[in-house]
């Protein structure tokens, strides 16, 4: 649906007659919506608010230019009268394909449900499978797949959590960053590349 909202702007302090002057601005609003419809090809449902018209020979004046103005356009299309609040109503057929289609696919990181685990209790994550896998797994290296904001924070600063976690389990962790990699997601790897945790 498409919305258009007709203002007098200053035009109605230079007239006397506000009917009138509301008339003249409909009338050349009216000509530039018909012109602006083709243009763009608008389709589905246009509401027009034009500037209130008290004399029902205006307003039938009004409906019967914007007919006369949508005659040359051929889209289908059904014009309709004024209602006692100064709106029209046109429906319109586009004449052009649609340029853009929507297309939506699930996001892989929320799996579609709009709520992911929070970024603050990742850490916490990463150092408990971190001390499962060199305390019960005895593991003295793993690579660590992250997000590049992720594998900032782990590196982030001289003490980093890194080195940290080196030192507290004796591993040597290795971060790579992969563009591809979820924000909360993190792939654990041995020397040779093999997953050290099924996902």
């Amino acid at each position: 649906m498409n919305v258009i909202d007709v203002n007098s702007g200053n035009r109605t302090k230079a007239e006397d007659n506000q009917e009138q002057t509301a008339m003249d601005v409909n009338l050349a609003a009216a000509k530039e919506i018909a012109r602006q419809l083709r243009l763009r090809d608008l389709g589905g449902i246009v509401i027009i608010d034009f500037i209130d018209l008290h004399k029902a020979q205006n307003k039938q004046l009004l409906y019967d230019e914007m007919v006369k103005l949508m005659s040359t356009d051929k889209a289908k299309h059904t014009v309709l009268p004024l209602t006692k609040f100064g709106l029209m109503q046109i429906t319109r057929q586009r004449v052009r394909p649609v340029a853009v289609e929507n297309v939506s696919d699930v996001c892989p990181t929320c799996n579609g449900t709009g709520k992911v685990e929070p970024t603050v209790l990742l850490d916490k994550k990463i150092e408990n499978q971190i001390s499962f896998l060199t305390e019960d797994r005895g593991h003295r290296f793993i690579k660590l797949v992250v997000s590049p904001y992720v594998a900032s924070y782990l590196k982030k600063g001289f003490w980093s959590l890194r080195r940290r976690w080196e030192w507290k389990y004796k591993v040597r962790l290795k971060i790579v960053e992969d563009q591809s990699t979820g924000i909360i997601d993190v792939h654990y790897h041995d020397r040779k590349d093999n997953d050290l945790i099924e996902n």
